[in-house]
């Protein structure tokens, strides 16, 4: 076994690596979960408001 054998064995783990990544990525379980991920930003922006809000009528 000389180096370019250990360079394609490696070449080979990378890319079952890559495709079990994003076969978890995409896996319709994680759907809900990345979904609540992506509209965090919303949700944090709706808190900000409310709270910008309640200061303003403190005044």
């Amino acid at each position: 076994m000389d180096i370019n054998d250990v360079r394609g064995l490696g070449t080979i783990f990378a890319l079952i690596a890559f495709l079990g990544i994003i076969a978890w990525a995409y896996s319709s379980s994680r759907k809900g979960r990345f979904e609540d991920d992506g509209d965090m930003i919303f949700k944090d922006n709706d808190i900000a408001e409310r709270s910008a809000d309640a200061e303003r009528n403190e005044k």
